[in-house]
């Protein structure tokens, strides 16, 4: 492991637990009624500024806003992209498709509809730089006598892929088409975020999960790799002209509580993800349909240069994990890969990947966090 005083440091995936106040204006927000924009802005502030105050608290190194402001980690693009409008019934995911009743349980949430998909029913356009820009504001605000360091901060944003995955198509010709029409809009919120100098975590669970397990549950592995070859090229077109050091990308089997025994596996997918122009990995190891895979990354060592980020904390479950017991999981992957690569843990997802969905309490996810933080400090010192 290289880091600057030899440990490991930690991370999160993006989203953070929301206050009940901030809940209750998305909640309104979500069924279509009115919310006063001078109330938005100091609960939706107050909150990213509670949320900056824990996440130093805890000790971990690199930080963001938790995603206070948006309703989901990928659904947010309905107010940043033109022509998303209505909502569309969604078929269950192949592994739920075995287990229904599971599925009640799973995606009971008060504020989004997950049963149901938005649809895009136009061209569609980037027409988000305002709010992408006071989510800047707000963070860059809330830092000032923090002493926290840009460099030390990232920013989530949804790939190309995952919002086709979760945004019905009703207007272009195919599925390729429609991607790289999310690309070129996305592109844009995507240089917003790297002018900050912040990192830059791409979102995209489908290139493991939701494509798979979704819109292409009846492909082969050989097909299915054939599409998220497509997803990482369109991915690239979007990025182009930002640093790929500037770059990150978080990709897992879905944030949900689920049988997922149909998941892909990571050995076959991993040269792909290879393609995509980044320089961080983050790919979920505390999960226990996948605790095992930590060995894809002999068979497929990182590409020279590359930070691996493994989940080490499970986000499914309120037992807070042990701090020994994320030593081990950090210590397995670093036994196979070089000794000189950079790793940085971090738990398997986010804690708030949709708003008022939260399998982990609020009152759980931060001392998972703290339990994160000792648990890559006893590994650092195994690993010296």
């Amino acid at each position: 492991m290289t880091t600057p005083d030899d440990r490991i440091e930690t991370t999160h995936i993006g989203s953070l637990p929301r206050p009940p106040e901030l809940l209750d204006l998305l909640r309104t927000r979500e069924s279509g009624g009115e919310v006063d924009a001078d109330e938005w802005d100091r609960v939706s502030t107050e909150a990213t500024e509670d949320v900056v105050e824990r996440q130093l608290a805890t000790g971990i190194d690199e930080i963001n806003n938790g995603e206070q402001s948006r309703v989901s980690f990928n659904f947010y693009v309905g107010d940043r992209l033109t022509n998303i409008g209505g909502k569309r019934e969604q078929e269950l995911w192949a592994d739920l498709q075995e287990y229904p009743a599971v599925a009640e349980d799973t995606f009971e949430t008060d504020v989004i509809d997950l049963a149901k998909q938005p649809a895009v029913t136009g061209e569609i356009r980037y027409d988000g730089h305002e709010q992408a820009e006071r989510e800047v504001e707000t963070f860059r605000e809330t830092l000032e006598g923090t002493g926290v360091d840009v460099e030390d901060t990232f920013f989530t944003t949804a790939s190309p892929s995952v919002v086709a995955a979760t945004h019905v198509d009703e207007h272009y010709d195919d599925h390729e088409e429609y991607v790289y029409a999310i690309a070129d809009a996305m592109a844009e919120e995507y240089q917003i975020f790297a002018d900050t100098g912040a990192t830059i975590q791409i979102d995209a669970p489908d290139l493991l999960a939701t494509g798979h397990s979704h819109l292409f549950a009846d492909d082969t592995v050989e097909e299915f790799r054939g599409v998220v070859e497509m997803h990482v090229d369109a991915l690239n077109e979007a990025l182009s002209g930002i640093p790929e050091e500037q770059v990150r990308l978080h990709t897992c089997w879905g944030s949900y509580e689920g049988p997922h025994h149909l998941d892909t596996d990571l050995v076959d997918m991993l040269p792909t993800l290879y393609e995509a122009d980044i320089s961080g990995l983050s790919v979920e190891q505390a999960n226990p349909r996948h605790q095992h895979e930590y060995r894809a990354f002999a068979e497929h060592p990182l590409p020279d240069g590359w930070t691996l980020i493994p989940g080490v904390v499970d986000v499914k479950t309120n037992i807070i994990d042990h701090p020994e017991t994320i030593a081990d999981r950090i210590e397995r992957v670093a036994n196979v890969v070089p000794d000189d690569t950079e790793i940085v843990a971090a738990p398997d997802c986010g804690f708030g990947t949709q708003a008022g969905l939260g399998m982990v309490h609020p009152d759980i996810a931060w001392p998972k966090l703290e339990a994160l933080v000792e648990g890559a400090e006893i590994a650092s010192d195994r690993l010296r």
